[in-house]
C-alpha cells in the first residue's frame, strides 16, 4: 500500500489514474489497515478527481459466490 501511495503522489497533476473497486472508501480500512495511510490514499484519489459509481453488482463476485455455494 505504501507503494500505491508513492505512485499516486508521483502521478499527481501529471497523469490520470483509474482504480476500480467493489468496496466503498469506508471499507478500504480492511485492506489498507493503517488508518493514516488509508486516509492519505483516499485523499490522493479523490482530490480534483471524478468518482463514477455504476451501482451495479460485480459479475466476478457473483460468479465466485455461486461457485462457493456449489462447492460447499
Amino acid at each position: 500500500m505504501e507503494r500505491l501511495f508513492q505512485v499516486l503522489t508521483e502521478r499527481e497533476e501529471k497523469s490520470s489514474v483509474a482504480i476500480a473497486s467493489n468496496e466503498s472508501f469506508s471499507g478500504w480500512t480492511r485492506t489498507v489497515t493503517h488508518p493514516r495511510l488509508c486516509a492519505a490514499i483516499v485523499e490522493r484519489l479523490t482530490f480534483a478527481g471524478n468518482i463514477i459509481e455504476t451501482g451495479t453488482d460485480s459479475y466476478r463476485l457473483a460468479q465466485t459466490r455461486a461457485g462457493a455455494e456449489q462447492a460447499g
